[in-house]
């Protein structure tokens, strides 16, 4: 007869502790990160006014019940809808992360980490404005981008030797761990309440990626990391009210996180948390494409130029060969028809394709209107991807953190391109001195989709400056966004 199995409520699992203890504890001491996230703030923002001209998008906006009015609730940027910070958190979850063009972070498991932006903003956006009606002290800008250093580091560091895809998980359960961690310590939880809300985010149920590959790619992969942060809004806010906890949600036998979903293994972890995921995350500031085909496209645009200059036809090429690593193989190598946007913009050889035909790949080139040429499928149908043992060594190499593509391009009369390679996209720390400007041209640009010139100048002039926008009370700041 087995023994019975303790009923006494055992100290909370370590990894839980750890996260919590660097939320409230750690300070921060790098300018470089600090730098970076003001960056990413507002490449983010920028990312999701673009989607807002996207009606797959705006359909999804809004209270869930219409008419809905929350008196001191959170205003989504780019629009006129002002909700409780779940359904606020939702709505710039999903803005942001529509067009696959936020910041990425590339391991053992991939990420967006700015989609953790959504409940962050959103909580902090909500606090201030109820703190000034009770005539109390606002959040200020520093708070959200701390916030964001934070939620970054959590979910990176999780990420870097543990792949939750390898069992079927989406990475968006990390989003939902890192977004109640920090979006608790805003809303005031105590140590042991904060480590209830984390515990709540391992026990719930988490997304399965069956909406980011084939044959089921679908567009629920554009909202989901809007779900996961809105959901860490609900659990951070259950959790202030003196909700219970689940010490073990990790390593109790048998119901626990491990056994259940991770085949019995615990997590590995390559560092400790500090702000190393925020300094070295990827900006996509040329494609709004999964990130892993991001110098693929770099490398098609050089051939593109190169066709022009040789006056070769894209009816000439015979085979092209994509030399890469072994992610971008599991993720993105795609055969047969793609059958909507969200499919088109995790396919390498769509990608590619494009920026060989047109010299350009923008997310309007994701939809039907131009998937519908035949030179694209065609073009498909000529490539091959192969992986380069080195190429995946180097992309989880701590130091390079490469995500190298090359493409070799042969034609119909028997001759070849030189092979292109990429290793950093510019997006790349490595390239950061070039791609900044990028950057915030890029966020010129989608102010301007939405915005007339006074409101955007008056955004770019606390955006850019970085004294005036970390002093600035947040809901200063979202106002700036108010159509």
């Amino acid at each position: 007869m087995s023994a019975p199995i303790s009923n006494v409520r055992p100290k909370p699992d370590t990894v839980l502790v750890d996260i919590v203890d660097y939320v409230l504890n750690e300070k921060l001491e790098s300018d470089l990160a600090l730098e970076t996230a003001r960056n990413c703030l507002i490449d983010t923002l920028g990312c999701g006014l673009e989607a807002l001209s996207y009606p797959a998008c705006t359909k999804l906006m809004g209270p869930l019940v219409p008419g809905t009015i929350v008196p001191n609730g959170a205003k989504v940027p780019g629009t006129q809808f002002q909700l409780d910070p779940v359904q606020a958190a939702f709505n710039i979850g999903a803005m942001i992360r529509w067009l696959d063009f936020n910041d990425t972070w590339l391991a053992a498991e991939w990420g967006h980490p700015s989609d953790n932006l959504g409940g962050i903003l959103a909580t902090a956006d909500w606090l201030s404005r109820t703190a000034i009606a009770n005539g109390k002290k606002p959040l200020v800008m520093k708070d959200v981008l701390i916030a964001m250093i934070k939620a970054h580091e959590i979910q990176g560091c999780i990420a870097l030797e543990n792949s939750f895809n390898k069992v079927g998980l989406d990475h968006v359960l990390l989003v939902k761990l890192a977004s109640t961690a920090v979006v608790g310590q805003l809303l005031g939880l105590t140590r042991d309440e904060l480590i209830n809300a984390v515990s709540q985010a391992f026990v719930d149920g988490h997304a399965l990626r069956t909406y980011r590959h084939a044959p089921n790619t679908g567009s629920r992969k554009s909202w989901a990391a809007g779900d996961a942060t809105s959901r860490a809004v609900r659990l951070a806010l259950i959790a202030k009210t003196g909700e219970m906890g689940y010490p073990s949600v990790l390593t109790a036998k048998t119901w626990g996180f491990y056994d259940v979903l991770f085949k019995g293994q615990p997590f590995k972890f390559q560092r400790p948390y500090g702000w190393y995921v925020m300094e070295n995350v990827l900006f996509k500031i040329s494609f709004p494409a999964e990130f892993h085909a991001q110098t693929a496209a770099e490398a098609a645009m050089t051939l593109h130029e190169q066709m022009i200059a040789s006056g070769k036809r894209i009816e000439d090429i015979a085979k092209i060969t994509i030399r890469t690593h072994e992610a971008a193989i599991r993720i993105i190598d795609k055969k047969g028809p793609l059958d909507n946007p969200a499919d088109r913009d995790h396919c390498i050889q769509y990608m590619i394709a494009v920026p060989l035909i047109f010299g350009r790949l923008t997310a309007a080139d994701y939809e039907d209107a131009v998937a519908q040429d035949p030179r694209i499928d065609a073009l498909r149908n000529k490539m091959e991807c192969v992986e380069d043992p080195q190429f995946t060594k180097d992309y989880h190499d701590p130091d390079k953190r490469s995500i190298a593509n090359a493409l070799t391009v042969e034609f119909t009369d028997g001759s070849k391109f030189d092979e292109v390679v990429v290793e950093y996209p510019i997006g790349h720390k490595r390239r950061r001195a070039e791609g900044i400007p990028l950057l915030v041209e890029k966020f010129r640009t989608n102010l301007a989709r939405r915005f007339p010139a006074k409101q955007q100048q008056a955004i770019l002039d606390v955006s850019l400056d970085k004294a005036k926008l970390e002093a600035m009370p947040v809901n200063e700041y979202v106002d700036l966004y108010v159509i």
